[in-house]
């Protein structure tokens, strides 16, 4: 009888490492998916903030090249009229 009271008291301690374990490793996870969460939303601003700073250089470049460079007036006529094209659609939907 002495065996059984001792197996279940190991059986009981093992049960209770193992609640202990899950009950981290609960809250761990928890934080994990938290540290996730805000990297990606961190992650979509720095993408939004490279995003507008390549605009900017976009638009400089064009600015540049209206200026007087003889070097890109070319890709700079063919951003004026892209632009354009795309100004008239938001027009043609302002309009519908």
């Amino acid at each position: 009888m002495s065996e059984t009271l001792k197996s279940i008291h190991l059986l009981e301690d093992k049960l209770q490492q193992l609640l202990s374990n899950y009950e981290f490793l609960k809250e761990e996870n928890e934080t994990l998916l938290q540290n996730n969460a805000k990297l990606h939303l961190l992650l979509k601003e720095k993408e939004q903030q490279l995003q507008q700073q390549q605009d900017k250089y976009e638009l400089l470049k064009v600015a540049k090249t209206i200026e007087g460079s003889k070097e890109n007036t070319r890709n700079t006529k063919l951003k004026i009229n892209a632009l354009i094209r795309e100004i008239d659609k938001c027009i043609i939907q302002l309009n519908s």
